[in-house]
């Protein structure tokens, strides 16, 4: 059986503590949209799945409007800025301009001193610090970032809830087996929910 694609712009919609509908944010909206009429006292929120964060929704106009309002943009343009000194000099056959964002950096002149005796100059001393470091760093900083995101669910969803301190406790002590205990008692789509957040599966967790 083949595997399943994970959504782009996934999103998820909970109607009280059940999970309403999952998918592209643009399809939760319509959901949302059309399950409102239906009634119900359960407050509606929706969050996105890569985040964690609570989203709001114009649901305004009529069903082409809303899916088309909840699309996902394309990225801006860059603004344009004036391209560093080493980045105007002619470039060997074969090699790439790269995009390249002008912005500030201060540092101390002894910083500016040592970058300036690196092959290639500054700039490139400075890209090749910021990749080894993004190297370095790409486990804890993938690690914090999908604690963060746990958390602010359980935050909107659980603060009440039987558990919400020890739980979080484990999930900032990456424990997983005392996070799934402490939310055994939760409800079944918050629970499910919050523990995709904090360890997602693999497919999950490349998909963003």
């Amino acid at each position: 059986m083949p595997q399943s694609i994970p959504p782009a712009d996934p999103h998820t919609a909970f109607a009280g503590h059940r999970i309403l509908a999952a998918g592209p944010l643009a399809e939760v909206a319509l959901a949302v949209k059309r399950a409102l009429p239906a009634g119900g006292d359960a407050p509606v929120l929706i969050f996105d799945d890569l985040s964690g964060k609570q989203v709001d929704l114009d649901l305004s106009g009529d069903d082409a409007a809303v899916a088309e309002r909840h699309r996902p943009r394309a990225a801006l343009a860059a603004p344009q800025s004036q391209t560093p000194p080493d980045e105007a000099q002619p470039r060997g056959r074969g090699r790439p301009r790269l995009g390249v964002v002008a912005r500030e950096v201060t540092l101390l002149p002894r910083h500016w001193d040592w970058l300036g005796a690196q092959p290639g100059g500054a700039s490139v001393a400075l890209r090749k610090l910021v990749e080894q470091a993004r190297r370095d760093n790409e486990d804890r900083d993938r690690l914090r970032q999908r604690q963060e995101a746990a958390y602010r669910f359980m935050s909107s969803m659980a603060g009440n809830l039987p558990g919400f301190e020890e739980a979080t406790r484990a999930l900032y002590a990456d424990d997983q087996e005392r996070f799934a205990r402490q939310i055994a008692d939760w409800p079944r789509d918050v629970r499910g929910y919050a523990m995709n957040l904090a360890w997602p599966s693999p497919r999950d967790a490349t998909a963003g």
